[in-house]
């Protein structure tokens, strides 16, 4: 039995179900998880919103990217500068960082139109040495190695700070409680956004120029322009998941958005699934909830030990894990953790029809 959600569509029940009981749960969290935690699933939307990105890019269009950390910077260091020194509300910052993002980008554009593969890819990695250089020297601005002070947002008359104090059920509320809340707004709306381009005409084009470009053209599709215009998409994308990451960060420096954020986002899609905005968001659980574990555990695990004392660090670990991780699915795991979920649910019922026969 099966509830109508629109024209040639159905909702399950037991579907329906389980989406509103992870709605719950999800809404309920501040109230009982601590701040690492918190902090951790924070990381984690950062991420999931800049993989959704990336994966539009890569995995839906094909195109090679390694410069996706230079977006998540100027959406971070941009939306510092409309709010502190522009002076503007910070959800307009907010937004005109995003803007700024995707001008980036599409200045960039015509490069990304044009080439595809490895040519693409050194081309983007070309972006991390410059943004680096520009985030390093441009003191005044982005406060060289030091980094700037993020600005609190302010939305709607309440402040996503420890200040002022707000007490809901007796469960102080500071300033990751009320993130985790605007965290999921804005993954929700990023993930349901490309899950409608993907769906879409444009999803359908960007696939084919993906699979087989030459066929894509003579069908009709503008390969260059549909190139270009996903560059700037994506772009917008991480310099969203740049502001949101600002935001929990609380201070920036160019540390943070280097090359091995790239690399990050790349493991992040590859793990998760390419092509596709849930695989993007397994991804990035995976990849930024690991060192996380491994840095609050690794006191217990053998081979996780403090700098100079003969064993992995957390963050050593980390890479080495999710690096087997990305060989593992590369050979056994084509379609990601998304691909194995997908087959794990379809054999389900099928043991459950063998059962019932015998």
């Amino acid at each position: 039995m099966s509830s109508t959600a629109g024209p040639g569509r159905t909702v399950r029940p037991a579907r329906l179900i389980a989406w509103l009981a992870a709605v719950a749960v999800l809404v309920a969290v501040p109230f009982y998880l601590e701040a690492f935690w918190l902090q951790t699933g924070l990381f984690a939307m950062s991420a999931a919103i800049g993989a959704i990105g990336l994966n539009l890019l890569t995995g839906a269009t094909g195109q090679l990217s390694l410069g996706h950390a230079l977006f998540l910077a100027a959406g971070a260091y941009s939306y510092i500068v409309f709010a502190e020194d522009a002076g503007l509300p910070t959800p307009v910052a907010a937004a005109c960082a995003v803007v700024l993002a995707g001008v980036i980008g599409g200045l960039f554009s015509p490069i990304a139109g044009r080439l595809k593969g490895a040519y693409l890819g050194i081309a983007t990695l070309a972006l991390i040495f410059v943004g680096q250089h520009v985030l390093h020297n441009a003191g005044p601005v982005t406060g060289g190695s030091n980094g700037r002070r993020v600005p609190p947002m302010e939305l709607f008359g309440l402040v996503f700070d420890d200040r002022p104090e707000l007490v809901l059920l007796d469960v102080p509320f500071g300033a990751l409680e009320r993130l985790w809340y605007l965290g999921l707004v804005l993954l929700a709306g990023a993930a349901a956004f490309a899950r409608g381009v993907l769906a879409g005409r444009p999803g359908i084009a960007m696939n084919a120029i993906r699979d087989h470009e030459t066929a894509a053209g003579v069908m009709g599709v503008p390969v260059t322009r549909y190139r270009a215009a996903v560059f700037v998409l994506s772009s917008m994308y991480g310099g969203l998941a740049g502001v949101l990451l600002a935001l929990v960060f609380r201070q920036v420096v160019p540390d943070n958005f280097g090359m091995l954020l790239s690399l990050d986002y790349l493991a992040m899609i590859v793990i998760g699934g390419l092509g596709s905005v849930a695989g993007s968001v397994l991804g990035a659980v995976f990849v930024s909830l690991l060192p996380q574990l491994l840095m609050r555990y690794g006191d217990v695990l053998p081979l996780v030990a403090e700098p100079g004392t003969g064993g992995f660090s957390p963050a050593e670990a980390a890479r080495i894990l999710y690096g087997a991780a990305v060989v593992a699915v590369v050979l056994f795991l084509p379609g990601g953790l998304l691909g194995l979920i997908t087959r794990l649910r379809r054999a389900i019922p099928r043991v459950k029809e063998v059962k019932w026969a015998r």
